[in-house]
């Protein structure tokens, strides 16, 4: 099991990771979530040995790792541009772990047949690296990260340079894959989206330490704090004033920012409830969502169908509504 304590990377004046902590379960997806910047990327490129800690502990299980070299560690990383060998095909890439590590040369090509079996790519070993779509490219990576067994294998946007109907439809496939391998994994994105379809536990990261972490259930039902929220996309967060109130009624007991619970707020067919104006109209994810006025603030609710823009409509709130956050 990894163990993350008290990590800290200063890079000149700026500490890139402040006193980070984290735990790694074997069979678990785990992916760091958060914006550029946040040091999802350093916190990978330290675990493996690529960065040096300035203070804080990296070990796997009681093994302390923290000044050990990258090839001692035993741990893979994917990196978001491949970092192919382009003078290799796509055999000789896959075996170049196995080729520094020593395994006689029959071993190699029974390992690299295995795990380009394993990632969807089996016939694949004489490609050139040049001729492979930016999808294939992704798969050739993640089997030379896995090639010598890595107890730990961590991803790094590994799908970011995608266009997003790829991504998406690798996105399925790669949550199989690390589910069906059996060990730890650590994959880090922007991409609140993706991280909903890969994770076992969402770890979101902000200011160089885990703001929250936790299943994706547990952290979307109660994200703590606006920082939180925002970054897993949720959209109606309210400014209360003094008195706990805003344009929906009184909501709290004092000022501060609340988050509208998903499904609380909906479209009343009758007379009664909230007015309010539809000022914006999409249609994504199978359902139409409208971007509603209610006095000087907006929301986003789903509906069943499309409400032109313009038209005034009728909000009915339901009970405990709303979560408090943190500012």
């Amino acid at each position: 099991m990894l163990r993350v304590e008290g990590l800290r990377v200063v890079l000149g004046e700026v500490f890139v990771l402040d006193g980070l902590d984290l735990e790694g379960v074997e069979g678990e997806v785990l992916v760091l979530l958060g914006p550029s910047g946040c040091g999802k990327s350093t916190l990978l490129r330290t675990i493996v040995g690529l960065e040096r800690a300035s203070g804080g502990h990296v070990a796997w299980s009681e093994e302390d790792l923290t000044s050990a070299p990258p090839h001692e560690r035993d741990f893979g990383l994917v990196f978001q541009d491949h970092a192919l060998f382009p003078h290799m095909d796509v055999a000789s890439n896959v075996a170049f772990g196995l080729l520094v590590a020593g395994l006689p040369v029959e071993g190699r090509e029974a390992r690299v047949a295995e795990v380009l079996d394993l990632v969807g790519l089996d016939g694949f070993g004489e490609r050139r690296v040049d001729t492979l779509s930016g999808g294939e490219a992704q798969r050739v990576a993640l089997a030379r990260s896995l090639a010598p067994g890595p107890r730990l294998l961590m991803l790094d946007e590994p799908l970011g340079s995608l266009d997003r109907a790829l991504r998406d439809r690798l996105v399925a496939d790669l949550g199989v894959l690390l589910r069906g391998l059996g060990q730890a994994s650590i994959y880090v994105t922007h991409d609140h989206d993706e991280a909903f379809a890969l994770a076992d536990r969402i770890a979101v990261m902000g200011e160089g330490r885990i703001q929250r972490i936790g299943t994706v259930a547990e952290v979307w039902s109660d994200p703590v704090s606006t920082y939180v929220a925002r970054c897993l996309g949720h959209e109606n967060l309210i400014e209360l004033d003094r008195s706990g109130g805003c344009a929906l009624g009184r909501l709290g007991d004092g000022p501060g920012t609340v988050l509208l619970r998903p499904g609380k707020l909906v479209l009343s067919h009758g007379l009664d409830g909230i007015e309010a104006t539809v000022v914006g109209s999409s249609f994504r994810g199978g359902r139409f969502h409208l971007r509603i006025a209610v006095g000087d603030m907006e929301i986003l609710i789903p509906a069943p169908e499309a409400v032109p823009v313009g038209s005034g409509v009728r909000l009915t709130i339901g009970s405990d509504p709303v979560i408090p956050l943190v500012t």
